[in-house]
C-alpha cells in the first residue's frame, strides 16, 4: 500500500471521527470570542414595572403572592428576604427586586442559551478526566488532520504548488498578529 493512499485513509476517517468535536470546538470559538458583547451561556432578560401594593395588613406571604401574580410570576415562587424597605424574592430562573415603598420593581431572569451553554461547558473542559483525555486526543488529531490535509491533494492545487502560499499565508498573518499585539 502506497504513502499516499494510506495518508488519505487516515485523513478521511479521522475527519469523520472528529467531526463533533469540531462542531463543538468551532461553535463554543466563535461565542467565546464574543463574550464581551453577549452572554454565550445564559440569556438574561430585565423588566422593570410597577405594583399596586395592597392597602389591606395581609401576611407576608400572601404580600408577596400579590405581587408576583401582578407581573405572572405566581407558579415561581421560591423564597424571599425584606431588608427595610426592599423586598428581593427568589423565583425559579431569577429574582424580583420591590420597593415596599414605592411599588417599582425590576425583575432579572436567566436561563440557559440553548447549544452554547451545552457546548461552552465541553470547551471549557468542565466534565474533566475522561473528557480532558479526549479533548487532547482531539488536539493531537487535529495536527494530524493539519498534516496530512497538506498531501491530499497532488498536482497543481497540490501543496507543492498552490498550497504552499495558502500554508505560508495561514502561518504568517497569526505571528503578524502575534508581533502587532505584543508590541503594541
Amino acid at each position: 500500500m502506497n504513502i499516499r493512499r494510506i495518508n488519505r485513509a487516515v485523513h478521511r476517517d479521522m475527519g469523520y471521527f472528529f467531526f463533533g468535536m469540531c462542531i463543538i470546538y468551532g461553535l463554543s470559538g466563535i461565542a467565546l470570542n464574543h463574550r464581551h458583547q453577549w452572554n454565550p451561556n445564559y440569556i438574561i432578560n430585565q423588566q422593570s414595572f410597577n405594583a399596586e401594593l395592597p392597602a389591606d395588613k395581609e401576611s407576608e406571604r400572601e404580600f408577596v403572592m400579590n405581587i408576583l401574580e401582578q407581573i405572572e410570576q405566581e407558579n415561581n415562587y421560591r423564597t424571599h428576604l425584606v431588608s427595610g424597605q426592599m423586598m428581593r424574592i427568589f423565583i425559579n430562573g431569577g429574582t424580583v427586586n420591590v420597593n415596599l415603598q414605592s411599588g417599582e420593581g425590576h425583575m432579572e431572569t436567566i436561563r440557559k442559551r440553548p447549544v452554547f451553554h451545552q457546548v461552552n461547558f465541553l470547551h471549557y473542559n468542565t466534565p474533566r478526566k475522561l473528557w480532558t483525555w479526549f479533548s487532547d486526543l482531539f488536539a493531537a488529531g487535529l495536527i494530524i488532520l493539519a498534516i496530512t490535509g497538506l498531501f491530499v491533494l497532488k498536482g497543481k492545487n497540490g501543496f507543492n504548488r498552490r498550497g504552499v502560499y495558502f500554508v505560508s499565508t495561514g502561518i504568517i498573518i497569526p505571528l503578524l498578529l502575534l508581533y502587532l499585539y505584543m508590541n503594541s
